[in-house]
Order: C-alpha cells, then structure tokens, then sequence
C-alpha cells in the first residue's frame, strides 16, 4: 500500500504511545508499520531526493506536530511519551488534522496565525505532503516549465547546430573525459546516417555513434529510421550508438532496439534530452539554491 500522508499518520502515532510508557522512536515506526501493513518495499521508498525515505519523513513530521501541539513530550532524545492533552484526544485519534491541532496555543505558537493557516489548508487540502515534499514538488514545476522553454529554444537551432549541442553534452556528462577533443560533429553531406562520434573512454579505446534527430515534438520517430541508423553502426563496423531526438519514439523503434544482438543502440526522446541538458547544467544556469538541513542526533552523542 501507499505510505500514508503525515496527517493520516497522526492516530496510528498516538496509539502506538496511548499505553503511557516511554517508547523510543524505533518502537513507534514499528508499531505505525504494523498496524498498517506496510511491507519493507513500503518502508524503503525513497523521496525524490534519494537521501529519506518516505515513512521515515512522514512519520518525523507526525510526530513534530504532534509534539508541538502538546499532545506527546520527549523526556529524552529520541523518546517520547503521551501528554495529558494527548490522552484526552485518544477517542478523536483518527479524527486528529492539522485543523484540530491548531486548537492548541502552542501549535498555534510554533507558527504564526497567517503561516498556521497555510500549513493547514496545504496540508489537509493536498494530501498532507510534508514540506520536503512540497519542495519537491514545486521543484518538479519549476523544472517542468524549463524543460518546456528549453525544448522551443533547442528546436529553433539548425540541424548542424543541433548535433554540435548533442555531441556538447555527451562532453558534459563525462564521456571522453581529460581528452582534448573527447567528440566529433560529421559533416553535414556525406555523413553515411552518423551525426557524430564521442569517445567513450579517456584512452579513446571505445567509440559511440550518434544519430540526432531535431523533430517536431508532434512526430514521432519510428522503426525503419532506427534500422537505418543499426545499418549505418554496421558500415562502421560499430557496437554502439545514441540516437536522440526531441521527439519520441514509436514502440516499434523501441522493440528494434531491443532485440538487437551484437550491437547496442540507446534511445534518448526529447523528454530524456531535456532532463539531460538541465541535470548537467547545459543551456541552464541556476539561480537558486535551497538547504535543508536536519537535526545532526551524532552531535549530542558525543561526550563533550
């Protein structure tokens, strides 16, 4: 099943502490995990950021809300038990929002009325998504949108200029690396169905062809091109090739690939392209950066 949002986990959190002891965080994860059959493929889902996984963000906000609001204390680090006001919620468990907790002085302290508000109507609204998601999902916005004015500015470059842009990346994303000239742009004429030639090694040992395709997003491409370019890899006596495009493929062109045998051909479609040049700063640049940073628990272990 899904991880449930941190607002839903508020109930299965104070049941797993309503017996009145001290319970250390592990032993609350358990009993949430538990008492809503999450499987280990559940519990390992990451955020997008690769650096937490889902539960484990979801549940630490469960529980700062809740330890705001007074409903739980923590006598140690890592520890928490119920509070007074937390017992008597006990019977409204699965009723417990960010909207019921802002009947609490001390939730309402820990933001102010205007941002209480937001966090409220963000929260219960859309799915109770924690701020690190709510970050990335503003993130996937702002790259969405950028992938989009990115795509009309490669679209308005000159074929020839288009495969010097894709054979620029390849260089970017560290193929060739520490080679004065790592990649090559053919000729226009006469090109025998390559593009271009990046070496794939700093020895330059290995060598990958390159078909680039500066298509309407609109059409797609489809087999009888991708066998073109398998035939051109052959008359190259090569065993790999990129063909990219700023369309996309048709499952055929996709099943071709696929069922090559002694050669390899990746298919790289305008989506992937543009996810490509923004990862590796190509065409972009970055205006911001955002830090979060957490609790750093290692620090308060040491002996001072």
């Amino acid at each position: 099943m899904a991880i449930p949002k941190y607002n839903e986990l508020y109930g299965p959190f104070m049941r797993a502490i309503q017996d009145g002891q001290v319970h250390n965080l592990k032993e609350i994860k358990n009993a949430v995990a538990k008492e809503l059959s999450l499987t280990n493929e559940d519990l390992s889902e990451l955020l997008p950021s690769g650096k937490q996984t889902v539960f484990d963000n979801r549940i630490g906000w469960a529980r700062t809300y809740l330890k705001k609001a007074g409903l739980l204390t923590s006598p140690s680090r890592a520890h928490f038990v119920i509070s007074e006001d937390g017992r008597k919620a006990l019977p409204d468990a699965d009723k417990i929002d960010n909207s019921y907790l802002s009947r609490y002085s001390s939730f309402r302290e820990f933001v102010s009325s205007e941002e209480a508000a937001s966090v409220i109507q963000i929260s219960d609204s859309q799915s109770g998504k924690t701020p690190e998601e709510r970050i990335s999902d503003a993130q996937s916005e702002i790259e969405k949108n950028l992938a989009g004015d990115l795509l009309n500015e490669v679209l308005k470059l000159e074929p020839y200029a288009f495969e010097k842009l894709v054979v620029k990346l390849l260089e970017k994303m560290g193929y060739g690396s520490n080679l004065d000239h790592p990649g090559i742009v053919t000729p226009p004429s006469n090109d025998g169905g390559i593009d271009g030639i990046i070496k794939e090694d700093r020895l330059g040992f290995s060598s990958i062809y390159i078909q680039a395709k500066k298509w309407d997003p609109t059409r797609s491409v489809d087999r009888p091109e991708v066998q073109k370019f398998a035939g051109a890899l052959q008359g190259q006596q090569a065993s790999k090739g990129l063909f990219i495009t700023t369309s996309k493929f048709t499952d055929g062109a996709k099943a071709f690939v696929n069922g090559l045998y002694g050669s390899k051909i990746v298919l790289i479609d305008g989506d992937q392209l543009m996810k490509l040049m923004i990862d590796n700063d190509l065409g972009v640049s970055t205006e911001d950066v955002i830090k979060i940073k957490r609790l750093d628990s290692d620090f308060f272990s040491a002996e001072f």
